[in-house]
């Protein structure tokens, strides 16, 4: 059968010229559009396609599902600006990748997920394929935009509409379907090489109206409590330098959100995140950078924005978006960088900062919570809490601005997220708007791919259990990648009970003593057991010195967390008693 096919080719090439496939053309119109990284897990029907990729010079990385290398592939689209890739199998493969793909949507991260299908003759009359199913149709609510190629002759222009569509405007996911038939279709080489498209201006900027920037400018100017909230769009845009030209000349305090902080460090003297709670309750005029006003800022209403009347600016891509829970006195629509840029110069020289009592008022806050914080960032406590273990890595990451913090977990996002300074931008990544656990170990995997930097994983264990398994793909590829799991021994705590007894452990307690250290030993990696803040930072550091994987199974108090962490309120409560 094998020698058939191969006369068939030969008598093909001979009549027609050289050939090509559909596997090289998907190869080819990636690497003519400088997408050089592939995020997957091989199989039915794309595992030959995973092998020519690696074979064409593209750098291909296995994972142990899906899900976690879509979430690598999301993450490489918010670093990268260029759509990260993430290849699976159809059907069970293609429905993995699809909580990532609609993770990166909603976070607005450039994304493509590929997967294989079944042929569409078979599909539409469900007479039952090798796992059959609708899958361009399952995606297309979840993702910005879907596309099915079924003819070799367009794959060029279907990866390239893929790629424009996942970058432009506002970024997200999109979900490319290329059916297991297509990937061996032949055509001649010299077309298929014509086919091919190279996009130009992928992502082309959007400029805001004059008359938007200077009725934004009107209102900042007539503010004497503004506030500037820089979201991880912000992060996105690359445009650090014009936002910090921004900030400083403006003179207005800024609040950044989790994954912002760093694009100006968190120890500027214009940084309000550690008097949260006063500025967002006593501001009068508020810029939103790339943040929008949905439940991580209590929808822009209610206790936590105070009494004090408030009028926005929201620089925001999105027209849509203006208006979505609050009223926007000044939006203004277009990139972030170039709207940034028109507001720096319609600041002219004469611009004056905001008064002197609301900046003091400010650092007086920041200061006292600082000062407040410090003795329990310093403690030795055995077992550990949470801030002796978070003060611990907070010191490493001011020694190492250049390492890359990825955070997940309850207790441990929400603390770590408040203790931890960050120093450079894009340097913290972490669970982003739907509070999605599991992404860590991806988002740490592609985060070491990407830059090349070393990479300190903050999990708490319950978050490291839905994708622990892919330290073994971090000891595969040999990443510098230091994962410390918070191990309190459950889901927020380790103490709770059944509370109708029995031998069932209580539903949010794990194993006791789990000695998650020991996985990692098992795939080649170092690990290492901790039980105070001084055995941690001598772990750590000699992680972050050695580049080795490596796990730090560290002993958290079993009763230190905390319900749902800093978001029990959504926690619907009962208020029927049954005895």
């Amino acid at each position: 059968m094998g020698d058939t096919k191969a006369q068939t080719r030969v008598d093909e090439t001979q009549e027609f010229g050289a050939l090509t496939d559909g596997f090289h053309l998907v190869i080819d119109a990636l690497k003519l559009n400088d997408i050089n990284t592939i995020y997957n897990v091989p199989g039915i029907p794309i595992t030959d396609l995973g092998r020519y990729m690696q074979a064409g010079g593209l750098r291909v990385l296995s994972f142990r599902h899906e899900q976690n290398a879509g979430y690598a592939a999301a993450i490489a689209g918010y670093l990268t600006k260029k759509p990260g890739i993430c290849l699976t199998v159809s059907a069970p493969g293609f429905l993995n990748g699809l909580t990532a793909l609609a993770h990166a949507t909603t976070n607005c991260f450039p994304m493509i997920l590929i997967s294989g299908s079944s042929e569409r003759e078979i599909v539409d009359l469900q007479q039952g394929d090798y796992e059959e199913m609708d899958q361009l149709a399952i995606a297309k609510p979840l993702c910005k935009a879907a596309y099915r190629i079924l003819h070799a002759e367009d794959i060029g222009i279907g990866i390239a509409r893929a790629i424009r569509a996942a970058v432009s405007g506002r970024p997200g996911g999109v979900y490319l379907d290329l059916p297991a038939k297509l990937l061996g279709q032949t055509m001649e080489a010299e077309a298929g090489a014509r086919s091919l498209v190279k996009i130009i201006d992928a992502a082309p900027r959007q400029l805001p109206a004059p008359e938007a920037v200077e009725r934004a400018l009107e209102l900042l100017r007539s503010a004497k409590r503004p506030l500037i909230i820089l979201g991880k769009g912000a992060a996105y845009a690359q445009a650090d330098d014009d936002i910090r030209a921004l900030v400083e000349k403006s003179g207005i305090p800024y609040l950044p959100m989790s994954m912002a902080k760093g694009l100006l460090p968190d120890t500027h003297p214009l940084s309000a995140g550690a008097a949260r709670s006063l500025v967002l309750k006593e501001a009068d005029v508020v810029m939103m950078i790339g943040a929008r006003l949905n439940w991580l800022l209590s929808h822009g209403k209610g206790k936590t924005w105070g009494d004090r009347p408030k009028k926005f600016v929201h620089i925001d891509i999105e027209p849509r978006e203006m208006d979505s829970n609050v009223e926007i006195a000044a939006p203004l629509v277009g990139d972030i960088g170039s709207c940034v840029s028109a507001l720096l110069d319609g600041m002219g020289k004469g611009w004056v900062a905001p008064p002197a009592g609301w900046i003091d008022e400010i650092r007086a806050k920041v200061e006292s919570n600082v000062a407040r914080m410090a003795p329990r960032l310093q403690n030795n406590n055995v077992p550990m809490d949470y801030h002796g273990a978070l003060g611990v890595l907070r010191a490493i990451i001011t020694e190492r601005p250049d390492a890359i913090l990825v955070n997940e977990g309850a207790n441990t996002l929400d603390f770590a997220r408040s203790i931890i300074d960050m120093h450079q931008p894009r340097k913290r990544l972490d669970v982003g708007t739907w509070g999605v656990m599991g992404v860590g170990m991806g988002t740490a995997i592609a985060a070491a791919v990407e830059t090349g930097k070393p990479v300190l994983a903050v999990e708490g264990d319950s978050a490291f259990g839905f994708s622990g398994m892919e330290i073994e793909t971090i000891c595969r590829y040999n990443l510098p990648i230091c994962v410390v799991v918070f191990n309190n021994g459950g889901i927020y705590r380790g103490t709770d009970v059944n509370p109708a007894g029995g031998s069932d452990a209580a539903t949010t307690v794990f194993v006791k003593d789990a000695r998650y250290d020991k996985m990692m030993e098992a795939f080649g990696g170092v690990g290492v057991h901790v039980t105070s803040p001084d055995e941690l930072s001598r772990a750590v550091n000699a992680a972050m010195d050695s580049g080795k994987p490596t796990l730090v199974n560290a002993v958290i108090d079993a009763e230190a967390g905390t319900e749902s962490g800093r978001i029990g309120n959504l926690n619907p409560q009962s208020v029927v008693s049954k005895k």
